[in-house]
């Protein structure tokens, strides 16, 4: 099973996010205090499972629809980690400190704030 987050403001406008098979868990609103100046300030999460086997066409989906500059989202099995930006995935074994820092220094280039660069080990 994989579980993972996308905030709802990543996806870039015009953009659609169509057949996920997701299981969703939970939707939140809520403030962020870090955001870039092109980041709104409320973000709506959106907390989800899904099945290992769509891992791939998740990732790929999520690649083509999320906004830049500055958004990712990401999801975990219980072997591996995958983070998405826009154009671009990442895949590392859990607790591969390497794979981790490349996927941040990813993000740090496309303007994500080191706060935001908080994903679940």
């Amino acid at each position: 099973m994989l579980e993972g987050s996308l905030v709802a403001e990543s996806i870039r406008p015009g953009a659609s996010l169509d057949d996920l098979r997701l299981l969703v868990r939970k939707i939140a609103r809520h403030t962020r205090d870090d955001t870039t100046e092109d980041q709104p300030g409320i973000w709506t999460d959106i907390v989800f499972e899904a099945d290992e086997k769509d891992a791939d066409d998740l990732a790929r989906k999520l690649a083509d629809a999320l906004d830049v500059p500055g958004w990712y989202a990401d999801f975990r099995s219980a072997t591996e980690t995958v983070v998405v930006y826009h154009g671009k995935i990442f895949r590392y074994p859990r607790g591969d400190a390497a794979g981790r820092a490349r996927a941040q220094e990813h993000g740090r280039a496309q303007g994500v704030p080191e706060e935001q660069l908080d994903w679940p080990v």
